[in-house]
């Protein structure tokens, strides 16, 4: 039996979780909205709410555990989406930007080399630039691109 689609989210810090909604609605794939603690979901039959432990990586762990080659995965964490690519998922940040497994590797080294100047700089590191309006509608057509691949 093939799995049917499904959209699994790291919801903690996700900024796009509404347009999530609204994909999922339009072409009818459930979606897990994955986190820690108990965040407000839409009450509908598609959208379901996990809450996980607040032990290290428990939302990571679930999310890896549940992804599969008829999944999308939405995270902007390099080391999850390193975990569902080998799973067979179809990984997106919530900028729209697809992880894939030809540019995992260059993300991971480019994460690695920052916490190290982030370390060497003590707490003025900065961080990633502001979530942009742009972001949004690139996410929304790449979210909306991979679901109607993954359903096929």
């Amino acid at each position: 039996m093939i799995a049917a689609p499904r959209i699994l989210v790291d919801a903690d810090a996700c900024p796009v979780k509404d347009e999530i909604y609204r994909v999922a609605w339009r072409h009818e794939v459930p979606v897990a909205v994955v986190s820690n603690m108990r965040l407000r979901v839409p009450d509908h039959p598609l959208i379901e709410r996990v809450t996980v432990s607040d032990a290290f990586d428990a939302a990571d762990d679930w999310i890896a555990g549940a992804a599969g080659e008829r999944t999308i995965v939405v995270t902007a964490d390099i080391l999850l989406a390193d975990r569902c690519l080998k799973a067979g998922a179809t990984v997106l940040a919530p900028t729209g930007k697809p992880f894939t497994m030809s540019s995992i590797g260059s993300a991971i080294a480019t994460r690695a080399i920052m916490a190290d100047l982030r370390a060497g700089m003590g707490d003025g590191g900065g961080g990633p630039p502001p979530f942009a309006k742009a972001d949004r509608s690139r996410f929304l057509q790449a979210l909306d691109a991979a679901v109607v691949k993954v359903k096929k």
